[in-house]
């Protein structure tokens, strides 16, 4: 099914701390139409897994499919990074043929379980001339299978219709970066988890993944406060790092600290073994818009640091926009997903 004419589809972020939906259109071009969009935030029942039991994610599915009376099933999923594998590959030029019998070959070195219990997915992103023979990148995609029965099965019984799994990943360099060919990083803040990746001509090049976000900031807020993790979180929201005279900063910074020394480590390793810079920095996600992170994202990182803007090539009621510009970075993977053709 390809997205034309009045079509749309469901983009399901099934994240770590709840579960964000957009439905787009495309109805002209290269830009789309926002239909209709519903997020629910949820509890993990195990404080411990960064990921939400098949019960839950269905439960919630379904309440957000009879709130939010979305037009269509039809539906494009995202698949988490901890659950995913992806690197890119260099081999010598062959036809498109050849290129399908050396790739499982050359998959069993860097996929780290067996290529039987995978689906294995790549695509050419770039060639390369060399002075004696031209090489191609490739990247490499691989998830397991059963993990990917594991959403088939949960989007059947929420009464949906799962036409594609998509990395994550793929998703946000699809929204946040379209056409921009030069190296940068996007940063995702999640509910209970971070990843940062370097994203050069529109493909993940190198990515990390952290047991860390907005569930800790607000649980060593509470700590550090001796307030209720309710009004914490409230806190962290409208204050963040700007509000020094009750200590917001003092809590918060040691863990946005890990990420930021992380973040730095990422990029340094890649400008070295590249021979590259990277001028940018793209912060997304459920915690990029807490106040002052921005700021000190870009002053500890000594680059230029921005919100990703997802809804670059996205229309929507303009009555909506004060509402749609904090939801933007929650909103990202799934206006990604929606965006895929599919």
């Amino acid at each position: 099914m390809a997205l034309f004419g009045s079509k749309s589809i469901l983009g399901v972020d099934l994240g770590t701390a709840g579960i964000k939906i957009a439905e787009l259109s495309r109805p002209l071009g290269d830009r789309f139409d926002l239909k209709n969009y519903g997020i629910l935030d949820l509890v993990a029942k195990d404080e411990a897994s960064p990921k939400l039991d098949d019960q839950t994610l269905i439960a919630g599915l379904k309440e957000l499919l009879t709130r939010s009376r979305f037009s269509t099933k039809d539906s494009v999923a995202s698949i988490s990074s901890f659950l995913t594998f992806a690197t890119v590959i260099e081999l010598p030029y062959l036809s498109e043929k050849d290129l399908e019998k050396a790739i499982p070959f050359e998959a069993r070195r860097y996929v780290p379980i067996p290529l039987q219990d995978v689906v294995l997915d790549w695509s050419i992103i770039n060639v390369k001339q060399n002075a004696d023979h031209p090489n191609v990148e490739v990247f490499l995609a691989a998830v397991p299978k059963d993990e990917a029965e594991r959403y088939k099965n949960i989007f059947l019984s929420a009464g949906l219709n799962l036409k594609a799994l998509e990395l994550e990943n793929i998703a946000l360099s699809r929204v946040l970066v379209g056409d921009e060919q030069s190296p940068l990083v996007i940063v995702n803040l999640g509910g209970r988890s971070t990843s940062i990746m370097v994203i050069e001509k529109g493909f993940e090049r190198l990515s990390r993944n952290y047991e860390l976000g907005g569930l800790e900031l607000t649980k060593a807020l509470s700590r550090a406060l001796g307030i209720s993790f309710e009004r914490a979180e409230q806190m962290k929201k409208t204050s963040g790092l700007n509000d020094r005279s009750i200590s917001l900063a003092d809590a918060l910074t040691p863990l946005i600290d890990l990420i930021v020394f992380e973040t730095k480590k990422i990029v340094s390793n890649y400008e070295e073994s590249r021979k590259t810079k990277i001028a940018k920095v793209i912060l997304t996600g459920g915690q990029a818009n807490m106040p002052g992170l921005r700021e000190y994202f870009s002053a500890q990182l000594a680059k230029e640091t921005i919100i990703g803007d997802p809804f670059r090539r996205i229309s929507f009621n303009k009555s909506l926009e004060p509402v749609l510009r904090i939801l933007s970075p929650t909103l990202a993977v799934s206006l990604g997903l929606g965006m895929r053709k599919v």
